[in-house]
């Protein structure tokens, strides 16, 4: 079996100043390259100086930042992160208290008869007591550190979970706003397959026309109908997807959306400018709420190791309390009846099966599941940074393709129907151009909203959104206790 020698020099220096026995906490090396990648892809990603803003400062469409409101004010899961802080501030309250003995009041009056036949006198007799004390039970005096890293473990478990809160926070805006953004795209391409349905529609009355008078055969006819009822199909298409939209926005902001707040067509949610950071510096990371989480719970981790290295030292424990105590009420506050009781204790561990030993071992391997999770935290933000700015540094130039693609389709539509009412063509031609007409429309449709909703994403990815709302920590100190003098216990592990 392993055990834990420690030198007497070292356990007379803690029983002296108390201590804390976890590891002094270095912050691990972030495992990703200083800065963000660079290249073609990112030739066009402007860059600025200025930090993130907050978001409505940088959300700066009128209807949007009124229903980003009402989400922070009506969405369920940003509610159930906010009494989650609660809950966790709670349980740092109630595990800070260890470290300040409990006193209580007790007033115990008690009546006792004794019988004729126990009396010494044989008369028996009834007796009456009273005892009002001021009491400490068990109080733990912390020499060792274990309660004061468990109240540390907590109070980082407590930052973690408001971290979490603005991680929350910043994906609500985020979601809100691209589904706001959805919204405005659905609308596009309805009124685009509303417009193709009317198209449609006249060329189908011309050509049916030109049928009963024995200009068109009933091939083109019949082609001609095929193309209304596609563009039939997709107008019912998007009616649904657009519906859908609605109420997935509903779904996030807690309550159905007025229509005048609704884009009326693919609105650019924001018109705040570069956000990118100058020199694509990876430190912008330590600005997300995620990865400050994750530091959290790895301090918390830490903490914990101390506390499982001080099972192995005595625990020890004082109950101590006084007061007044007399057989008559109306004495029980006269002089000569005051009482007073001491009864400290120490525990030893001197077997546990190996539960203490189990026990510092299953706080270490935590301690590197944390280390792990802070750095898998760090790389999964840099990739998430990195590939939304190589959509920032893209978009652009490909929204301008497809809207020149748009213009040509257009053209070659509108040549391949002249032809065709020329006799130049079948009409097999002009189908085929229509469909890549739509087509290309569509795409440019939803390229545009791509590119504004990769604006949203890169705020949110950079920490925007709840970098404005800082964890309250003028609350945490007041309740955060001094930390006693801290000593670092050397301790060599034996076979």
């Amino acid at each position: 079996m392993k055990l834990l020698k420690i030198t007497p020099l070292l356990i007379s220096v803690a029983l002296a100043t108390g201590c804390t026995m976890a590891p002094k906490y270095d912050r691990p090396e972030a495992p990703v390259a200083p800065t963000f990648p660079q290249g073609e892809a990112y030739s066009d990603v402007a860059l600025s100086e200025a930090p993130l803003p907050s978001w409505e400062n940088y959300f700066t469409n009128p209807k949007l930042r009124q229903v980003i409101r009402t989400a922070l004010e009506n969405n369920r899961d940003l509610r159930i992160a906010v009494f989650n802080v609660e809950k966790a501030r709670a349980a740092y309250g109630i595990q800070r208290s260890g470290l300040m003995p409990n006193i209580g009041a007790d007033f115990a009056p008690s009546a006792s008869r004794t019988p004729d036949t126990m009396s010494q006198t044989g008369n028996g007799f009834t007796s009456h007591s009273y005892r009002a004390t001021l009491a400490s039970t068990a109080w733990e005096i912390d020499l060792f550190g274990r309660v004061q890293s468990l109240t540390e473990a907590a109070l980082q478990n407590y930052l973690a979970t408001e971290e979490a809160k603005h991680g929350t926070k910043n994906s609500l805006i985020a979601e809100v706003a691209n589904a706001w953004l959805n919204i405005g795209a659905q609308k596009e391409l309805l009124r685009l397959q509303q417009v193709t349905l009317k198209s449609q529609l006249d060329s189908f009355k011309l050509i049916s026309d030109g049928y009963r008078l024995g200009a068109r055969s009933l091939l083109d006819v019949e082609q001609a109908r095929t193309t209304v009822e596609t563009a039939r199909a997709a107008v019912v298409q998007y009616q649904r997807t657009l519906a859908i939209a609605r109420n997935n926005l509903a779904l996030l902001v807690g309550s159905a959306v007025a229509m005048d707040l609704e884009p009326t067509k693919l609105e650019a949610p924001s018109a705040y400018g570069a956000i990118a950071p100058k020199g694509l510096s990876s430190t912008v990371l330590l600005n997300r709420p995620d990865i400050r989480a994750a530091e959290n719970q790895l301090r918390a981790a830490n903490a914990n190791i101390g506390a499982a290295r001080a099972n192995f030292f005595p625990r020890i424990t004082l109950t101590a309390g006084v007061g007044t105590g007399s057989q008559h009420l109306s004495d029980l506050f006269s002089g000569g009846s005051g009482l007073w009781s001491f009864a400290p204790g120490i525990t030893l561990p001197l077997f546990t099966g190996g539960a203490n030993i189990s026990q510092l071992r299953q706080a270490e391997a935590e301690h590197k599941v944390q280390i792990a999770n802070y750095e898998k935290t760090i790389q999964s933000a840099f990739a998430e940074v990195s590939n939304s700015l190589a959509t920032e540094g893209t978009m652009k130039k490909q929204c301008n393709a497809l809207k020149a693609l748009v213009d040509a389709t257009q053209k070659a539509y509108n040549l391949s129907y002249s032809r065709y009412k020329n006799g130049l063509d079948g009409f097999l031609t002009v189908l085929e151009s229509q469909r890549q007409m739509v087509a290309a429309q569509t795409n440019y449709i939803t390229a545009e909203q791509n590119r504004l909703a990769n604006n949203i994403n890169l705020y949110k990815v950079l920490g925007g959104g709840a970098v404005d709302v800082e964890p309250p920590k003028a609350a945490v100190t007041m309740a955060q206790p001094e930390k006693p003098n801290t000593v670092v216990v050397q301790v060599e592990k034996v076979q």
